[in-house]
Formats: structure tokens, sequence, C-alpha cells
């Protein structure tokens, strides 16, 4: 056989998107370029890769063997490429980080100065739910995850990065009780929803849900306009705390306080960039924090 990386990396694309045209689009090909290249493939192997239906294209169950064989192969590659140019010195190649959405408050200060000392490396961030977070750290797509909350079913390493501390907050032109004022929540699979079911279990605030909505940036403005109140990373209300738009109500058993985890798979074969991305935290994290978040510990 004398298939190419270039084919296998054609291929693999037309395995994820179920289409010539779209995995043209996304390769910046065109579209007889990828015809021609699946087809030189195609002719190196015995058993259909793909088939067309009604129009449409589906990769077959052999086709579907050769795609996660193809990624394999291309990884390896890449990581050959890599560790090549790390021993000439330079980090060149793409770092991946999926990070649970209050995270988008913490994790850029713990990357600008190591993304630029090394101009060569892309960041590529997938700020989502914590439940999309592990996903994606499972299954292999990113090199790191951020969270507050560790996996039990996953084997991990983890490098704790700092404090993250949540508290009830409302807006300051809310004069209601605490105790009967509506509670806005976080969606299921949210850590910080996690973190304020533990606390309404054991107080008088209302745990009936009232409103429930999918980002902290949501949250934070629903309080804002008066919606209610809830509890909430301080990391994430900084600005409104000190305008004076929200403010942190002193409650018993609060605040909770859990801590940022950069974590990766026990089992993952760690890239030079990864590698040199976990020593420059556990070199440089304290000056970071005392630079970017000495406020923090006033709350």
């Amino acid at each position: 056989m004398h298939y190419t990386l270039h084919q296998l990396k054609i291929f693999r694309k037309i395995s994820e998107t179920k289409s010539i045209t779209r995995a043209a689009e996304q390769l910046y090909l065109t579209q007889p370029a990828v015809s021609i290249q699946l087809k030189k493939l195609q002719e190196q192997f015995d058993i259909p890769l793909t088939e067309v239906v009604g129009r449409k294209l589906y990769i077959t169950d052999f086709g579907q063997e050769i795609a996660s064989a193809s990624d394999r192969i291309l990884k390896e590659a890449e990581l050959m490429e890599s560790k090549t140019l790390a021993y000439k010195g330079h980090l060149v190649g793409a770092l991946k980080i999926s990070v649970v959405s209050t995270g988008k408050y913490v994790m850029p200060y713990f990357l600008a100065d190591f993304l630029s000392s090394h101009p060569g490396i892309d960041l590529i961030m997938d700020v989502t739910n914590k439940a999309a977070v592990v996903q994606s750290l499972e299954v292999n797509e990113v090199d790191f995850a951020l969270v507050s909350v560790l996996p039990d079913h996953l084997q991990i390493d983890k490098e704790v990065l700092m404090d993250n501390k949540l508290f009830l907050v409302k807006s300051e032109a809310n004069q209601q009780s605490v105790e009967t004022f509506p509670m806005i929540y976080r969606e299921e699979g949210s850590a910080t929803r996690r973190a304020m079911e533990h606390v309404l279990k054991d107080s008088s605030l209302p745990g009936q849900k009232k409103i429930e909505l999918t980002s902290n940036e949501a949250v934070k403005q629903a309080v804002i306009a008066g919606l209610g109140q809830s509890i909430m990373p301080v990391i994430g209300i900084k600005n409104e705390l000190e305008s004076g738009a929200l403010e942190i109500v002193h409650f018993p058993g609060l605040p909770v306080t859990t801590s940022w985890n950069l974590i990766w798979l026990k089992s993952k074969n760690l890239s030079p960039i990864a590698q040199a991305y976990i020593e420059y935290l556990r070199a440089e994290k304290h000056k970071i924090i005392d630079e970017h978040f000495a406020w923090h510990d006033k709350y």
C-alpha cells in the first residue's frame, strides 16, 4: 500500500463531515481535488470505504475502521513533527483546552505569557458546560480540561491552579428577604449548579427552581436585573461587586470553596507542547495568582 498522509487527512475529514463538499471547504481544497484523493485511497483497498445512497454519502463499517486508523496515524505523525521541532528548541503546533464556562475568567491569565513566549503555538480553547468539558477530555479531543469538580469516572492527573469561591449574590437594589426571593439556577451538569444544590439542601433559602439559565454571564445579568438571587463564583463578578451592581449576601454555609483544576488523562501521551505547558504552570502559577488574582483573597 502507498497511501499518503494527505489522503488519510482528507478521508478523516470526509468521515467527520459525511460530505465531500464540506470536507473540501474545511480543508480549503477544491471538491475535485478531494474526490481524486478519495479515489486514489479507495484503489488501495478491495472493500468499499464509502457508499452513496440517494445522493447521500455514507461511510461503510470498513471505512469507519480506516478512518479511526487514519486518525491514530495522523496524530502520531503530528507528534513526531512536534518532537522534532522540540529537539531543535521550537514548540510548534496546537494546545487544545476545554474550559467550563466560569473558567473563562481564569484560564486566559494562565496562558498569556506561555503563548507569548512560544509564538508557534496555536491555542484552541472551547468554553462550555462541565458535562461537555469532561466528555471532550474522555474522548481525547483535548489536551487539558479546566474544571472545579473532578470527574470520578476517569483516571486523571491534575494541577491545582487556584481557589474558586462561591457566594450568594443579589442586586444592590433588591431589598427582599433572601429567604423568599427567587433563586436563579445554572443548568443541569454545571458544577455551579451542583454546589448550589448542596447548599440549598441544608439551608432556609428557597429551593424551588424559578429560573434556569445556561451560562454564568446570563445568570449574572438576570440577578442584576432583579429577577432573583443566585450562588455564583466570585471570580466572574469582580467588576459588578466593585461598581455596586451586585452585592454579596453573607449566609450560613457560604462561601463554598473549591479549586480550579487543570486535568488530563493519566494514560495520555502528552505532546511536547502539553508537557512544556505543565512545567510552565508549576513554575509560574503563584506569580500569576499574585499579579492577577490578589483581589480574590479579600472576599
